[in-house]
């Protein structure tokens, strides 16, 4: 060993006690279970209680996170929530994060690259340990879909849901931890998924809420033309950068956006050796909580052994992808 590098030392998640099953949504939204399992492959999803908003989500996470990790939350030094459907337009929902863990040292802010933004965030942390290599980094990502799903549009309201998952970042002794990361933005693709009412070009007003352009709206086929398109080479170039063949990665650990597309991407990216981790089945799409939650799901369950190869990949809104492939391993 020669140093140390920044790595994930714990995780957590939470998915909220709600499970909305095919046949319910199907009911309200004017298809068949049949129909979203076969285009989707989910068959149920999480929603949040009317009491809960997107920070108590993230919450929770983060307390089962700093559980794991061995840590109270005044140990952290920076808080980072990744999030499009924060408690408020302001302030940033990681303040009222850090306010309920009584994380009163570190600090916070939130980023919104939508379903890539907690990759984003994990290369933001690494910057901010250059500085300061021991300091411990809680990174959140959190979704709440469902108070902003239309269900008279079939190409989201099948999709989305609720959710969050955290990780705390720390030193780790080489050659573990994150080897690299790569970040993808494309801006003349931002109208494929929007919200299009709330914000300073078109503030919330009664016609905007008639017309509903507060929900979240989607051009399905665009997404997945981006997707197939810009994500395999995204991913092979990166391990490409970090010389990494991608028959040598043992974890896929992707954003949980759609089963079919899923598959296309480990196909097409040449990561059929490699064990893909879904968890869409049982909770949809959970925005920026996807890739959390999943990685979380796979180190709970053992299946992470020190030397693995994990490649974490987002994608989405904005349009972005957010790859990093790290070596699973022990804190220093």
């Amino acid at each position: 060993m020669t140093g140390t590098r920044t790595g994930v030392i714990a995780t957590g998640s939470y998915l909220p006690k709600d499970e909305v099953d095919n046949e319910e949504v199907a009911a309200r939204v004017g298809v068949t279970a049949e129909w979203i399992e076969r285009k989707t492959q989910i068959l149920s999803r999480r929603y949040a209680a009317p009491h809960e908003a997107t920070s108590d989500l993230a919450v929770r996470a983060a307390e089962r996170a700093l559980e794991q990790a061995g840590l109270s939350a005044d140990a952290i030094d920076h808080l980072i929530v990744s999030t499009s459907t924060g408690d408020f337009p302001q302030p940033p929902t990681s303040y009222l994060v850090q306010d309920a863990l009584g994380a009163r040292r570190a600090a916070c802010f939130d980023i919104n690259v939508v379903c890539s933004g907690f990759v984003y965030a994990l290369e933001v942390a690494r910057g901010l340990a250059l500085s300061r290599p021991d300091c411990r980094i809680l990174v959140i990502g959190a979704d709440l879909y469902s108070r902003i799903l239309d269900f008279g549009d079939r190409r989201t309201a099948v999709l989305f849901a609720d959710g969050a998952g955290a990780a705390v970042l720390g030193p780790v002794d080489e050659p573990y931890g994150i080897i690299g990361t790569d970040l993808v933005s494309r801006g003349d693709a931002h109208d494929l998924i929007r919200v299009e009412a709330g914000g300073s070009r078109k503030p919330a007003s009664a016609t905007t809420v008639a017309e509903g352009e507060h929900y979240f709206r989607m051009n399905g086929r665009g997404v997945r033309d981006f997707v197939g398109e810009h994500v395999p080479p995204a991913l092979t170039a990166l391990a490409e950068r970090v010389g990494v063949r991608m028959d040598e990665v043992d974890h896929f650990v992707p954003h949980q956006a759609n089963g079919v597309m899923l598959g296309e991407v480990v196909e097409r990216a040449g990561l059929t050796g490699a064990l893909t981790h879904r968890t869409l089945q049982k909770y949809g799409n959970v925005g920026s909580a996807s890739v959390p939650v999943a990685l979380d799901e796979a180190n709970r369950s053992g299946l992470l052994a020190p030397g693995d190869l994990v490649l974490l990949a987002g994608f989405g809104g904005g349009m972005s992808i957010g790859a990093s492939l790290l070596r699973w391993g022990v804190r220093a």
